[in-house]
This record gives C-alpha cells, structure tokens and sequence, in this order.
C-alpha cells in the first residue's frame, strides 16, 4: 500500500509540475519563476542539477498533496 501511494504521489508531482508549467507557458525566466527561485531557496541554491531536480520534483509532490489534502 506504502509503494502505490509513493507511485501516486509522483505521478501527481509530475502533473503537478506540468501544470505549473502550462499555467506560466513555460516561461521560466519570467518574474514569477524568479520569484519562485528565490522564495525557495533565499540565499543559496541546491548544488549540483540533480540537488535542484530533486527539490524541484519534491515541490511537485508537495503540491499535489496539498491539493488532495494529506
């Protein structure tokens, strides 16, 4: 039950994040995705690609359970 709740939640994350994307057409160095940068990480940024795509995938899953409530 744990495995298919994790597997829901990451698909979610996904839609979560394709969502975010189509609502801002995918203009990420608009002032809302800059906004967005430095609400979520102030002072420094995650090092390294997989660190930001980590947090990035992380803020998704945190979205869609938020929007289900969980």
């Amino acid at each position: 039950m744990k495995v298919l709740s994790w597997l829901l939640e990451c698909i979610g994350a996904l839609w979560e994040l394709a969502r975010l994307g189509v609502l801002t057409r995918f203009k990420l160095g608009s002032a809302y995705w800059r906004w967005r940068l430095h609400t979520a990480f102030g002072r420094g940024y995650p090092s390294g690609r997989v660190a930001m795509l980590k947090s990035v995938f992380e803020y998704g899953r945190w979205v869609f359970c938020m929007r289900r409530m969980r």
